[in-house]
């Protein structure tokens, strides 16, 4: 009896070894760009990819930066401004996203605002979402570039550095099925 018992045990041990990898490999391969999830559903994919222009924004203690920077991650680019209601309340949600996906991805949230970078910095602290870096461009290069006519908005930029999904207005970041959303794209990344 004992005999029969080892076969079943490695025969069950073995389908529940190719059942977990076969879940995990489908789960891996539908995690990308082009299917974010329903409580995302202002961000939308792009027709094609392309890269991100070369476009100046600064950091708090006014140094310039560009979005090549942060090549090998995923960015969720997010534009902002102090007088945009909408935008500031999705401030708390975007800090806590990037509080909480790992390091393939990072959130970029840039005041395009007529804002001081000490403003920014301060506004930010003021309105819970001191996680986020105070970014400005206060000169709206960026709006222009990016071809942006509304606030808030938010472009999703793959590790290579092109832009493959859009969001034209505020949307829940910080929803339990968005944060899994972007930590299973920070874990995918090329």
């Amino acid at each position: 009896m004992e005999i029969l018992k080892r076969p079943l045990v490695l025969a069950a041990v073995a389908v529940v070894a190719i059942a977990v990898a076969a879940v995990l490999y489908v789960n891996r391969a539908s995690v990308n760009a082009d299917h974010p999830p329903a409580v995302l559903s202002a961000l939308v994919p792009a027709a094609r990819a392309e890269p991100i222009p070369a476009v100046a924004f600064t950091d708090a203690a006014g140094k310039p930066h560009l979005l090549s920077a942060f090549k090998g991650k995923y960015v969720l680019l997010n534009m902002w401004a102090t007088w945009c209601g909408p935008c500031v309340k999705e401030l708390p949600a975007l800090a806590k996203l990037k509080a909480e996906v790992p390091d393939g991805f990072t959130v970029v949230a840039v005041n395009v605002g007529r804002s001081t970078e000490a403003e920014t910095k301060g506004f930010l602290a003021a309105h819970s979402a001191r996680a986020l870096d105070a970014y400005t461009d206060r000169n709206l290069a960026m709006m222009r570039a990016l071809h942006v006519y509304g606030l808030p908005v938010s472009l999703l930029i793959d590790p290579k550095g092109d832009v493959v999904a859009r969001a034209d207005g505020p949307a829940p970041w910080d929803a339990p099925a968005a944060v899994a959303y972007f930590k299973a794209l920070s874990r995918a990344r090329s």
